[in-house]
């Protein structure tokens, strides 16, 4: 089995291109959002690291964000938390899809986490800084302060860069996508 890591910056589309390998995907947000919704070790979990915060099902992620923005180790907590569930459901979605040529994990802190094997093939996906902006403003749930929390846990993106053996320069048209997909299919 090939597992392509999709690594890249907040909103520059890394979940949209995972899905265009037409291979299963692992969408590491996606597990987050279930866990919150159903998950009551989780749960537990919060509320015991946060007990003024979290009581019932489903976890609310503005209150997650509120938790986060409000002191500085917080964020270290809640992927501490959130971070071990999500591994266990890879390991799963591993197991589940091991009979697969090809696997894609599209999860934010695949390196950071050291979730990725040495042999994982990485496709770093560039995009111009004002085009992510202009994708991230038109999210539901965009705070700024929040993304930026985020992007200071993650390593640069000149090292994920360096480290990815494919780049995918992103335009946010489906054809550029599609492109540069079947240049790395082939290559595989």
């Amino acid at each position: 089995m090939i597992r392509i890591g999709i690594l890249g910056d907040i909103g520059s589309g890394k979940s949209y291109i995972a899905k265009k390998f037409g291979y299963p995907v692992f969408n590491a947000d996606k597990e987050v959002d279930e866990l919150y919704r159903k998950n009551k070790k989780i749960l537990e979990k919060f509320h015991k690291k946060f007990p003024n915060h979290f009581h019932s099902l489903p976890i609310n992620k503005k209150e997650v964000s509120k938790i986060i923005l409000g002191k500085k180790s917080n964020l270290k907590k809640v992927i501490k938390i959130v971070h071990l569930e999500i591994r266990k459901k890879m390991e799963i979605f591993l197991k589940k899809n091991r009979e697969k040529r090809i696997v894609i994990l599209d999860i934010p802190l695949l390196l950071e986490n050291k979730i990725n094997k040495k042999e994982d093939v990485l496709v770093f996906v560039q995009t111009k800084k004002g085009d992510v902006l202009k994708k991230l403003k038109e999210r539901k749930n965009f705070n700024k302060k929040l993304i930026q929390k985020f992007r200071h846990i993650q390593l640069p993106l000149v090292y994920k860069k360096k480290k990815s053996q494919f780049i995918i320069k992103n335009d946010f048209t489906k054809r550029t996508v599609l492109k540069y997909v079947k240049i790395i299919l082939k290559s595989l």
